[in-house]
């Protein structure tokens, strides 16, 4: 019920961007050249209300992922003619329901702040910011020890086993990973590139530890199957440089700064909470109860 408009709304779409593709296809033989538009470019005038730019690329961002893959050309004005049908429809209620408005601020609620927590993290992004979170980061990173391997996982270990009898014999590591891995990793060689510790199942990274370079492993049991483990190479590696983390310390700043804002906000407000034991947790699924 609580969303039977919106699929409403998404069918007469689909019905409606039939039409103007067959109409942009009979129309490509002859170029119309292109008029530059503001936000609030008219498209179309309802009863005096207006729809404009604005209102077709806000509509835009809210449509089904189904709908969002559509040409431009397609999708353009079946979002016009999707929004004349709204209004006309929105023209003819007198007074909107209380389920209505109920809906209206809870959105109203999520819009403002999405936008107020879009405007915490975008000003808390500085390029001071993100040099004092690296610093707290990796200031005091010790260098940590890499390794370069490679396995070839099989299921059982009689497998491993017959594997590492054909490596003593001189058999090329990659080409037996080709051949016999079960792993991801088989058309590759068995290559895993590079790893530090912690990224591997720990009887895998305990085997990889104990290897000198160039050295293959006994057969290594985890929840995956059997391995045979190749280390290639080891080296040691200091802290990435601020450019190879930016990501990560945008977001923390951003995380950071919404969080400590939030706490601020709450701090400051005065909030009355009702004793929620009690109260059915059923309730949330009661949608007779925003008609009354």
């Amino acid at each position: 019920m609580l969303y039977r408009h919106a699929a409403a709304f998404s069918f007469a779409l689909s019905l409606t961007l039939g039409a103007p593709a067959f109409a942009q296809e009979t129309a490509t033989e002859e170029a119309v050249p292109m008029v530059e538009v503001q936000a609030d470019t008219v498209l179309a005038t309802v009863n005096g209300e207006e729809i404009t730019v604005a209102h077709v690329i806000a509509a835009r961002q809210g449509l089904a992922q189904q709908f969002q893959t559509l040409p431009d050309d397609v999708l353009f004005p079946g979002l016009v003619e999707q929004l004349i049908q709204q209004t006309v429809l929105g023209q003819a209620v007198e007074e909107i329901s209380r389920r209505g408005e109920i809906i209206l601020e809870n959105q109203r609620r999520e819009i403002v702040a999405s936008e107020k927590v879009d405007s915490i993290a975008s000003e808390a992004v500085t390029d001071e910011a993100l040099q004092a979170a690296y610093d707290a980061q990796y200031a005091d990173a010790e260098p940590s020890k890499e390794f370069s391997a490679a396995h070839i996982l099989v299921a059982t270990e009689d497998e491993a086993k017959d594997l590492i009898t054909k490596l003593e014999g001189g058999a090329d590591f990659a080409e037996l990973a080709k051949e016999f891995s079960t792993g991801p990793s088989g058309p590759n060689g068995g290559d895993l590139g590079w790893f530090g510790p912690g990224m591997m199942v720990k009887p895998f990274e305990d085997a990889v530890m104990g290897l000198e370079n160039g050295a293959v492993s006994a057969p290594v049991q985890t929840q995956f199957g059997w391995h045979v483990v190749k280390l290639n190479d080891t080296r040691m590696v200091g802290a990435p440089e601020l450019e190879e983390v930016r990501e990560e310390l945008v977001a923390l700043v951003e995380n950071n700064a919404v969080d400590a804002a939030l706490q601020t906000l709450l701090d400051g407000a005065t909030i009355e909470r009702t004793e929620l034991e009690g109260i059915d947790p059923a309730v949330t699924r009661d949608m007779t109860l925003l008609d009354n």
